[in-house]
């Protein structure tokens, strides 16, 4: 009788209420998800988290001392997976970011070179600018990640003590300017001897990744690895 009530009450909040895909528009039963399985199917996936010297691994060489990188998607223009990146970053849809963190889950717990993890730390946002959005993508993506692949997320061992405008128009050697000296260790004793995965939205010339990874890296004991939503060259 209860299990009949609730699929009542489950109907008719969806006659009301509908669901839709972020994708195509189609009606989603599921309430757990905000893209159709034909949707996901067509999201184009990397492989780079099974993949050694794959492209994010080498655009780090040189820069930093790193177990592992990768991302699960490559990054196109005018395509699903811009329009999720878009809503979460810049339209406060959080059930986007969680979406995108839950498929890097399902990616992350299968590749065996991943699997000495730690803890899982997302890129900081500066204060001011969390308060200005009411959250960070980065952390939506990691409890998206932790859904499926049972990590703790550590929140506050790293810090963004600069606030900055967004770096989408600026060039490569800007990028990296700016982020000289943004970030610090706060917590150093709660990633010290942990093997970290440092997580964030997109790799694009991995300025910011670079920037907090070192500064992580500086704590004793730590190794790093990178992992990230989306990859452009």
């Amino acid at each position: 009788m209860v299990h009949i009530l609730k699929n009542c009450i489950a109907d008719t909040l969806h006659l009301f209420f509908p669901h839709y895909c972020e994708g195509c528009g189609v009606d989603l039963l599921d309430r757990s998800t905000i893209v159709c399985y034909s949707c996901q199917q067509l999201l184009p996936t990397t492989d780079f988290f099974l993949r050694k010297n794959n492209p994010v691994e080498k655009s780090f060489y040189g820069r930093l001392a790193l177990q592992d990188a990768g991302a699960a998607y490559y990054f196109t223009k005018e395509s699903l997976l811009q329009h999720l990146l878009v809503e979460l970053k810049y339209k406060s849809n959080t059930a986007a970011g969680y979406f995108l963190g839950r498929m890097m889950g399902y990616h992350l717990m299968t590749a065996t070179n991943y699997s000495n993890i730690d803890a899982i730390i997302p890129v900081p946002l500066h204060k001011k600018k969390q308060a200005m959005r009411g959250y960070n993508q980065a952390e939506i993506i990691c409890e998206g990640i932790q859904s499926i692949w049972n990590k703790p997320i550590i929140k506050d061992a790293i810090i963004r003590t600069s606030f900055s405008e967004t770096q989408t128009q600026q060039n490569r050697i800007n990028r990296w300017q700016n982020m000289n000296g943004i970030f610090a260790l706060k917590n150093a004793t709660k990633i010290s001897q942990k093997q970290l995965l440092l997580v964030d939205d997109v790799t694009t010339t991995g300025a910011t990744l670079e920037a907090c990874g070192a500064v992580l890296l500086s704590a004793p004991g730590v190794k790093l690895s990178i992992a990230t939503v989306a990859y452009t060259s």
